[in-house]
């Protein structure tokens, strides 16, 4: 099977849209049709509001059930959490930057936001984490379409006046 990328364009060959989409092709060598899969920024959108739907926001109420219904497992995690990321041979920003692109490849909506929010309280920058997200993308070609989930993440969120 043979992959190519291109922009988006019109008939005209004209590039079309915001320079985020592009056009995949494969060529099967058994039929002599090729398909097109065309990625754009709403088909990013789309996806991320699929998952937002597949995996609810965490809210405080639904940690307070996971740790009620496992207290010593959670605490367990707890302390794993803090030791793993603790700065040692690798500061902690490292490590959640780290946390990040292996979340991409995991393609874990909860991990993504959660890791890139923790990297910018670290101090990693949306640059640092984005280059990550693309070493991550040699191994895995969903982490270029989840990237938009660190992007989202990323953004200031407006505050809700309570906890």
């Amino acid at each position: 099977m043979r992959v190519a990328v291109s922009p988006s364009s019109d008939p005209d060959g004209e590039p079309v849209g915001d320079g985020i989409g592009a056009v995949v092709s494969h060529e099967a060598t058994r039929r002599p049709r090729s398909r097109a899969i065309v990625v754009t920024r709403d088909s990013v959108e789309a996806r991320a509001e699929m998952s937002d739907k597949m995996c609810p926001p965490t809210t405080r109420q639904s940690a307070e059930r996971r740790r009620a219904l496992a207290p010593a497992q959670q605490a367990a995690f707890d302390a794993f959490g803090k030791a793993v990321f603790a700065d040692g041979a690798l500061p902690a920003k490292f490590k959640q930057i780290i946390a990040v692109a292996v979340a991409h490849v995991t393609q874990c909506p909860y991990c993504i936001k959660g890791h890139t929010k923790a990297a910018l309280r670290a101090g990693a920058t949306e640059q640092e984490l984005m280059e990550a997200i693309w070493v991550a993308e040699m191994r895995a070609g969903g982490a270029y379409v989840h990237a938009a989930l660190m992007l989202d993440a990323a953004e200031p969120q407006p505050s809700t006046g309570g906890a």
